[in-house]
């Protein structure tokens, strides 16, 4: 048997070797990923720069974009590079990086949307409070939590994976170096590498899971509490942005990773990994965008600004 780390490279075997169909998702993937960082740097930038959204249901949203941009780019600049040169040789230290990045920030987002939640539980709930519940201090806490978090949990990960045999092939049946092609790779006994993958995604989904729906329990209880229909208008519509990226989100992770070894078909695995990879971080600020009023308003303001600087340049 070959120790991992005298292995020099792996071979992505990727999702088709249609020619046409690699053509075809080249053209998608490369416009999915040009507007993901578009998208997430301009929301961002939009946060940053729009005085309005100076406030951390923001602040959260901005660190949920730039989360988006580091996972996304730590995956889809190499699937797209192999589709236009098929060249899908990854090096070992790259596939190390590229697992420790792309774990530590999908599982930071994972946190990331249970503090969001936290957030409107405190405006919704306690509005009068909102603003000594949700102070500086508290909102630097659950975003550096998050994060430390996720590298913890990632720094982990790719221990336990990158100190396995491998000894059978080194062509990893994906389009990326995810834990669970890698396992299936050795000929080590994985029966540890599984129990740490499932109690740590397992405890990591119940937990922040946990938080999200008891947060919301307690925000549909102050919606049906309030006598105005327009107040519970407003207060449903601060959360049905949130409440959509945690289904897609959520709905994604627990069919990859919480269901048994047994039951996985890497075809299948494949699709979702696409979803949560590339489509999740390019769906974010667009519904976040889209379905906010306050958010519509700072681009017109900044876009206004912009046009005024111009003009006056001129």
């Amino acid at each position: 048997m070959e120790n991992i780390s005298e292995a020099t490279e792996f071979i992505l075997v990727g999702l088709t070797d249609a020619q046409e169909m690699q053509v075809l998702l080249f053209i998608v993937f490369t416009l999915i990923y040009f507007i993901t960082l578009v998208g997430n740097l301009g929301m961002i930038m939009l946060i940053l720069l729009g005085s309005q959204l100076h406030t951390p249901m923001y602040f959260f949203l901005s660190n949920l974009s730039l989360v988006d941009c580091v996972y996304a780019s730590a995956v889809t600049p190499k699937v797209i590079v192999g589709f236009l040169t098929g060249a899908n040789i990854i090096s070992y230290n790259a596939c190390a990086a590229q697992m420790f990045f792309f774990a530590a920030f999908a599982i930071s987002e994972n946190f990331l949307l249970a503090s969001m939640a936290f957030d409107r539980h405190a405006a919704v709930c306690k509005p009068l409070h909102y603003t000594t519940t949700m102070t500086n201090t508290v909102c630097t806490l659950l975003v550096t939590s998050s994060y430390i978090c996720g590298l913890l949990q990632s720094s982990i990960h790719v221990a336990f994976t990158f100190h396995l045999f491998f000894c059978r092939s080194n062509m990893i049946n994906h389009f990326f170096c995810d834990i669970l092609p890698l396992l299936a790779l050795s000929c080590s006994d994985t029966h540890t590498n599984e129990i740490v993958l499932f109690t740590l995604a397992a405890s990591s989904i119940f937990f922040t899971l946990l938080v999200i729906l008891n947060s919301y329990m307690f925000i549909f209880i102050a919606i049906l509490r309030m006598h105005s229909a327009e107040g519970q208008k407003k207060a449903f519509s601060t959360c049905a942005s949130h409440l959509t990226t945690v289904s897609i989100f959520y709905g994604t992770i627990i069919f990859m990773y919480l269901q048994p070894s047994s039951n996985h078909s890497m075809d299948t695995d494949k699709m979702a990994s696409v979803f949560y990879t590339m489509v999740i971080p390019m769906l974010n600020p667009l519904v976040y965008s889209l379905r906010n009023k306050e958010v519509k308003s700072a681009f017109k303001k900044v876009v206004g600004k912009a046009k005024s600087s111009l003009g006056l340049a001129f």
